[in-house]
């Protein structure tokens, strides 16, 4: 790795130095919190809450803003047939019992969300697909409407529906029907005071921002909400400066949820538009931010790359949210405290994640994905990660979903079969990597980074390094993967094997050479890479990868297999464009 001489990157945000620490990282919400959120939601059923939500009702809305995302026309022309669709999951409408719905717990996110609204919008005329809206609507009111429960009312639920009602009211207030009319617009007023109760208490991230997206869109547009405007201002702005890093990366890591969050504040800033008012500036500078961090994480053909359990979205849906955000970025190639590193040269795109994964408090799901990477050429994507633990179908058994969260459905190092950082059967995170120090540096030959981290430290008294080189042309990443022990461990080093991982996209055609250290690599209808290792030897496994629809794919993996002497290891390895 000799002969790298770096030059001043300052000017693109490069950093050459960094450590980042986990602090507290095992800890998930403390037995007082999980009791207190349990008594809260406990509360929505009884006569004092259901006092609260009393008031007067608007007898129209202030304006109607846009939904600046699209729609699926597919899946509206699937709706007017009588059938909702999400993640592989299919429920005909008229057998639905919206009270108690039998379906995966994301198809009833999706169903009380209405998010399919902007579906039928994309798929038929508004006077069409207002009658089957009204229709749909009239069995939630039934179900919903004065029953206050977990999940329909909560709280990120309800911020997403009150910004779906309003953009879509075409659809499901253009009745004739005078109560039907009035239903729609009480359950809305309802709502709102449902949110100014507990907007707050939503799991930070995306959905506390659903949450006060949906108290700030009440106060602007139903009358008389200037008060509830100006609280879900100020909720909005703290969270926003909680849950997002000054890189502009959610504290959550996941970059599903981090185009999720975008897209609320895009819909937001439409209700804005509405009121011809300004995004407030707090807000807005958040967003600018957001935008980069999150175009730093997709691959050549548009699409997000896959961390912590998300799936990797297409990149005709990305580029419909950064578009509805209206803010233009180029893509963040250092996100300091997010932890993605991004290398990108011609056609070449590498996305590292270098940081420690995100505490328990502020997810479930989350992956041991450290040191981890992706690489692409052009649209077609060669090395992956399995992905979509948290978005696989319905048809992916549970067992497997947590087995795409470890370490071993990574492109990266695993030691003695066990995950870098714990994984818990509740969801989160445990112990384990604690701290990554990091290294990058820019020159006219390339991109460097160098990695490492302590996940291991504590249990075999290792810490695992990782060095990345990709070469000003873009034809060749070359890495080192290195087992160190520790000057000051409290555990002794001792002999340990390990294995790297290099999940292969579907599609990819992998020929092991003859000499069992290296392989041929074809991408569908594109071009020819080489894969040589050095220091252990190479095998070809089956893995399987989650697609964007949440559904698993047969692919390849092939499998660097070596063993730990008590002074440690070191495996060199090139990805070199033949073609």
């Amino acid at each position: 790795m000799s002969g790298f001489h770096p030059i001043d990157a300052a000017a693109d945000g490069i950093e050459q130095g960094r450590r980042l620490i986990r602090l507290g990282g095992d800890k998930g919400l403390s037995l007082a919190e999980r009791l207190s959120n349990r008594f809260n939601r406990l509360t929505w059923r009884t006569p004092l809450h259901n006092f609260r939500l009393r008031g007067r009702f608007p007898l129209k809305l202030i304006a109607v803003p846009d939904d600046p995302i699209p729609g699926d026309a597919t899946e509206g022309q699937a709706i007017m047939d009588g059938v909702l669709r999400h993640r592989g999951t299919a429920r005909a409408i008229e057998e639905l019992d919206f009270a108690r719905p039998d379906a995966p717990a994301s198809f009833v996110d999706h169903l009380h969300g209405f998010a399919w609204l902007r579906d039928i919008a994309a798929a038929v005329p508004r006077k069409e697909g207002a009658a089957v809206a009204e229709q749909i609507m009239r069995l939630w009111l039934a179900a919903h409407a004065d029953t206050v429960t977990d999940p329909a009312w909560r709280y990120d639920v309800t911020g997403k529906r009150l910004l779906m009602w309003t953009a879509h009211a075409p659809l499901i207030l253009s009745s004739g029907d005078l109560v039907y009319r009035s239903a729609v617009l009480n359950a809305l007023a309802r709502q709102a005071r449902h949110l100014d109760r507990g907007a707050e208490r939503s799991p930070q991230g995306a959905p506390r921002i659903a949450a006060w997206c949906g108290v700030i869109a009440a106060g602007l547009l139903i009358p008389g909400g200037d008060p509830r405007r100006q609280f879900g201002e100020a909720g909005l702005t703290r969270t926003l400066s909680q849950a997002v890093f000054e890189d502009g990366g959610l504290t959550a890591r996941s970059p599903v949820a981090q185009l999720e969050a975008i897209a609320l504040l895009a819909q937001l800033r439409q209700v804005y538009d509405a009121r011809r008012e300004e995004l407030p500036a707090p807000i807005q500078t958040a967003l600018n931010r957001m935008v980069p961090a999150l175009l730093g994480v997709v691959h050549g053909d548009g699409g997000l790359s896959s961390w912590q359990g998300g799936a990797p979205i297409d990149g005709e849906s990305v580029r419909a949210v950064i578009a509805a955000s209206g803010v233009r970025a180029r893509p963040l190639r250092q996100a300091r405290d997010w932890g993605y590193q991004r290398m990108a040269v011609a056609d070449t795109t590498v996305i590292v994640d270098a940081a420690p994964p995100p505490v328990a408090r502020l997810t479930e799901g989350g992956c041991a994905s450290t040191l981890a990477f992706e690489l692409s050429d052009g649209p077609k994507r060669l090395i992956v990660n399995c992905g979509g633990a948290r978005m696989a179908s319905p048809r992916v058994p549970a067992h497997l979903c947590e087995g795409l969260r470890t370490t071993a459905a990574h492109s990266t190092l695993i030691l003695k079969d066990s995950n870098s950082t714990a994984i818990h059967a509740d969801g989160t995170l445990g112990r384990g990597v604690s701290e990554v120090e990091l290294d990058r540096q820019e020159s006219e030959g390339g991109s460097r980074i160098e990695a490492s981290h302590d996940g291991y430290l504590r249990r075999f008294g290792f810490l695992h390094r990782r060095v990345l080189v990709l070469t000003g042309d873009g034809r060749e990443l070359r890495g080192e993967d290195l087992l160190l022990p520790a000057p000051r461990a409290r555990r002794k080093p001792e002999g340990a094997g390990f294995a790297i991982r290099f999940h292969l996209a579907p599609g990819v055609e992998a020929s092991p050479t003859a000499d069992g250290q290296g392989a041929l690599l074809r991408l569908p209808d594109g071009p020819l890479w080489q894969f040589r290792v050095k220091g252990a030897g190479l095998s070809m496994e089956d893995s399987l990868w989650i697609d964007g629809g949440g559904r698993p794919r047969a692919s390849w993996q092939m499998v660097v297999i070596g063993e730990a002497a008590a002074g440690g290891a070191s495996v060199s390895w090139a990805l070199r464009r033949m073609g």
